[in-house]
């Protein structure tokens, strides 16, 4: 029979809890481990020196040899595939979530055929649903492995980005692979040559069921301001005035979506045409008589950043191969204590409201 006394039911004062807590401790002090977690392993954080520890000790030691089998990783907490319960915030959908940077070594076909194994930076995200938790982001990364040791194409991304949509079970997802591509280039004169490296990117979208393939590329030249050619020109004329016009490096960010059904947009063709469009591409080798041939050049191609983005327009409209474009040039004045900024938007692909706020300050070469 179990008895009851009516004083357990009032309130205790705090020098009755602290005269508990004292007779707990002393019982604790003299019991044995065992003793202690039978009553509460909790007890065992009263005593000295324990304050922050739990009973049973845990290991320290990394358990090498522990390999899991399929039924204890049954157990394994998901809290990113819980229930909606779990979210936080508003339950509103996504339209990109997951991983960008991760890099691994990709194999790229070139224009004659060899292969050029390059470092890659991989982004890659799908659309989450407003009642779902989260996504498994090593999923991604895992689904993009199963293919990173064949050649890469458009065809081999699309098998990828099936892979993983059909994974984490998401309408709307992205891959992009970012690069930079070495060309070879000869001098204006000399007939040396070096390589030149262009950032390049490679981007599947995948959104409401239909899928577009992009290309960017970072262009790097010089442009000089045909304005200050003049007025230099009118200094030497009229008043026999040594002048020089200013001439800055420039970079524009050319994305091209690339039409399904024609043949292959490489990744030289789009450099070829960028350099149609504006001959002034920074040089690698130079010797004198290459430097004195590019002060020719940017004489015979003065050039303002409207200009530019029309010129390099130009150049995509002519060719089956791209559809929608965008084209962004930023000329780095070395006249104003600013940029002269353009954009050029061909079709519906590339349109948005807004930019981004740090959109021009991102086209800057660092060689």
């Amino acid at each position: 029979m179990n008895l009851h006394s009516p004083d357990l039911d009032r309130d205790l004062s705090r020098a009755e809890a602290e005269d508990a807590l004292a007779l707990l401790r002393r019982w604790a002090l003299t019991a044995s481990p065992e003793e202690v977690a039978d009553l509460d392993p909790a007890v065992a954080r009263l005593l000295p020196g324990r304050e922050v520890s739990n009973y049973p000790d845990l290991a320290r030691a990394y358990p090498d040899q522990f390999a899991p089998d399929a039924l204890y990783r049954a157990t394994l907490p998901d809290l990113q595939n819980g229930p909606e319960s779990l979210i936080r915030g508003a339950r509103a959908p996504i339209q990109h979530v997951g991983i960008s940077g991760f890099k691994l070594p990709i194999r790229f076909r070139v224009r004659d055929g060899a292969d050029l194994l390059l470092e890659t930076s991989v982004t890659g995200t799908v659309s989450l649903d407003g009642a779902k938790k989260g996504i498994n982001m090593s999923r991604l990364m895992r689904s993009f492995y199963l293919y990173a040791e064949e050649t890469f194409s458009f065809d081999v991304m699309e098998r990828a980005l099936d892979s993983y949509k059909a994974d984490l079970g998401s309408c709307d997802a992205r891959i992009q692979m970012r690069f930079r591509f070495p060309l070879k280039v000869s001098s204006l004169r000399s007939g040396l040559w070096g390589y030149q490296y262009y950032d390049i990117a490679l981007e599947l979208v995948d959104q409401g069921g239909v899928r577009k393939k992009i290309f960017h590329l970072d262009y790097v030249y010089a442009s000089t301001c045909p304005c200050s050619l003049e007025l230099s020109e009118h200094a030497r004329q009229s008043r026999g005035q040594l002048a020089v016009p200013h001439a800055q490096r420039s970079v524009a960010r050319l994305s091209v979506e690339v039409v399904p059904g024609h043949q292959r947009l490489w990744f030289e063709d789009l450099i070829e045409m960028a350099r149609r469009a504006v001959p002034t591409e920074t040089q690698v080798m130079v010797k004198r008589e290459d430097e004195q041939a590019f002060a020719e050049l940017n004489a015979a191609h003065p050039i303002f950043v409207e200009d530019a983005a029309r010129l390099f327009a130009a150049e995509f409209l002519r060719d089956e191969r791209i559809g929608d474009f965008r084209v962004i040039a930023s000329h780095q004045e070395s006249l104003h204590s600013h940029d002269a900024v353009s954009l050029l938007i061909e079709g519906e692909t590339f349109r948005a409201e807004s930019l981004d706020p740090r959109l021009f300050a991102s086209l800057i070469h660092t060689g």
